[in-house]
């Protein structure tokens, strides 16, 4: 009885691998692409800026959904602030024998540099991300297509109404911050050594006037303009379904604070400059 040979295994062809071309420099080229679209996309807004109507009543929403709803955490962030630089302070100084001037130390580092600060960096993880997540999935589901075939413009109601609504809130937070870290700077002072709340605030505003709180607060207002014109442009932008989704609002995040800690490093160098 005949045995058949065993059958060889079948030997398949493997393709090569796709030939994929050096890009030396092409990091480069997509930084310098984006920074073109970012452009382009600022022009845009500007235009719609200025160009009748107004959308109010959005512009309302996003002041609300931006600074109402972010004030809890701003608050909770800038009490963290004042109790941490109180009891920091307080050791340095009195290793110094400074302890009398604990109260104008608070004051001015949590007006001036740290809640402005703080604030931008709260406000763009939590703006950022939700701006950015809220456009990139209107955006894949083409509802911003579905938007301007409808003869409104995008740019003017997306767009236009959360930047200047994050240029608005932003100086208002920031003040939000300042009151709780000098309020629990004092009571973190006060728990230590008591000192009375009128006392404290004498002590920490002597020899200040409004150039030394005024521009640190206003500047809030350049963070909320580069947070709410690189998150919803990279919600506008974005692409590849649920996956640019998540792209666009870590982007938004990421940038936004990065360009929020350049932008304080020569906005306070400008303020020292004009108001010595």
């Amino acid at each position: 009885m005949s045995t058949l040979p065993a059958a060889e295994p079948v030997k398949t062809r493997q393709n090569p691998p796709a030939f994929r071309p050096l890009r030396p420099f092409g990091d480069v080229l997509d930084m310098l692409s984006w920074f073109g679209e970012l452009g382009v996309f600022i022009a845009r807004v500007a235009r719609a800026a200025v160009t009748p109507p107004i959308q109010f009543a959005e512009f309302v929403r996003q002041l609300d959904e931006i600074g109402s709803k972010s004030l809890p955490l701003v608050a909770l962030a800038g009490s963290a602030i004042g109790v941490v630089l109180a009891l920091e302070a307080r050791y340095s100084l009195v290793r110094f024998g400074a302890k009398a001037l604990l109260p104008s130390a608070i004051v001015f580092a949590v007006v001036t540099e740290m809640s402005p600060i703080i604030t931008g960096l709260v406000v763009s993880g939590r703006v950022g991300a939700g701006i950015g997540a809220e456009l990139a999935a209107m955006k894949v589901t083409e509802q911003i297509d579905a938007i301007e075939a409808s003869a409104v413009d995008p740019y003017k109601l997306l767009a236009v109404t959360r930047i200047a609504a994050c240029m608005i809130a932003l100086p208002l937070l920031t003040l939000a911050g300042s009151f709780c870290g000098v309020l629990m700077g004092w009571v973190s002072a006060t728990l230590i050594e008591p000192i009375s709340l009128t006392r404290f605030i004498t002590a920490g505003f002597a020899g200040a006037g409004f150039k030394d709180f005024l521009p640190p607060t206003l500047k809030t207002s350049v963070y909320g303009l580069i947070i709410g014109t690189v998150s919803t442009f990279q919600g506008m932008r974005a692409k590849g379904g649920a996956v640019g989704v998540g792209s666009a609002a870590t982007t938004s995040v990421v940038l936004s604070s990065l360009f929020v800690i350049l932008a304080d490093v020569l906005l306070v160098k400008i303020i020292l400059l004009l108001f010595p």
